[in-house]
C-alpha cells in the first residue's frame, strides 16, 4: 500500500494587533523544524477571550488583516487565511478548523501553533476537546522569564495522552498529536508595541517596515 502524500499545513491564529517579528520568526522556524508545506496566518475577527477585555483590539479586523498581508509578503510559504473574517460572531478556533477541513479534506495534516502559556488555558476554549481530532498542536516555549501557570490536571492528562517528540508522527497522521518545539524566543509583544507607539517612540526592528508605514499612514494606535 502506497504511503499517503498529505499536505502539511501550519496554522497561526491570533489578533495580530499588530503583527511583529515574534510571530513571523516563530512561523518560519516551525515551518523548518516540522517540514511544513505552508503556514496560514488567520487573523481573529472577534477573539472570544478578549471581548470586553482591556486588551480587546481597538483596531478593526480590516486593518489588522491588512497588516498581516503586508507582514507575510515575499515569503512563499506564508499564506493569508480569511476564514475567521468571513464569519460573524465569535472567532472560535474549532469552527475555523471545521471550515479548513471542509476546504482541505481529511488527509491534510493541520498543525495549530500555540504558545505554552496559552496552553495553560486551553481547556477554557470553546469545544476544546474536539480540537485535537481536527489538528495537531505544536507548543512553543515563551521567552525566558515569562513564567507559565502550572497545568491543571485535565490538561496534564490531555498532554500525556497525545504527546509525541517525533515530528514524523505529525506527517503520518492528519490530527491527534501534541508536540513541543524549541525556537528562538523573541521577547516582542503586540502590547509592548502598542505602548511604544502611544508613547510616540520608534518600533523599528520590532516589525516589518511596511507594517510600520501602514500604521503611520493610517494613524493607528495613537493615544
Amino acid at each position: 500500500m502506497a504511503n499517503i502524500v498529505r499536505p502539511i499545513i501550519g496554522l497561526l491564529g491570533g489578533t495580530f494587533n499588530p503583527i511583529h517579528f515574534g510571530h513571523l520568526r516563530m512561523a518560519q522556524e516551525l515551518a523548518e523544524l516540522l517540514n511544513l508545506d505552508e503556514v496560514r496566518f488567520i487573523p481573529a475577527a472577534n477573539p472570544p477571550h478578549k471581548t470586553g477585555h482591556k486588551n480587546a483590539p481597538s483596531v478593526s479586523a480590516e486593518h489588522r488583516a491588512a497588516m498581516v498581508k503586508l507582514g507575510i509578503a515575499n515569503n512563499p510559504i506564508f499564506k493569508f487565511d480569511d476564514s475567521e473574517l468571513r464569519r460573524t460572531g465569535a472567532s472560535y478556533m474549532v469552527d475555523t478548523l471545521n471550515v479548513l477541513r471542509d476546504e482541505l479534506g481529511n488527509q491534510a495534516s493541520l498543525i495549530l501553533f500555540m504558545g505554552s502559556d496559552a496552553f495553560t488555558e486551553f481547556n477554557t476554549w470553546h469545544r476544546w476537546e474536539e480540537i485535537i481530532s481536527l489538528c495537531h498542536i505544536a507548543l512553543v516555549q515563551r521567552p525566558l522569564g515569562v513564567k507559565a501557570k502550572p497545568l491543571e490536571k485535565i490538561l496534564d492528562t490531555f498532554l500525556h495522552n497525545h504527546y509525541t517528540e517525533n515530528a514524523d508522527d505529525l506527517h503520518e497522521a492528519s490530527a491527534g498529536y501534541v508536540t513541543m518545539q524549541s525556537i528562538t524566543a523573541l521577547d516582542i509583544s503586540s502590547t509592548a508595541i502598542r505602548d511604544t507607539l502611544i508613547a510616540k517612540k520608534s518600533t523599528r526592528y520590532l516589525m516589518p517596515d511596511n507594517v510600520i508605514d501602514y500604521i503611520n499612514e493610517n494613524q493607528l494606535y495613537s493615544a
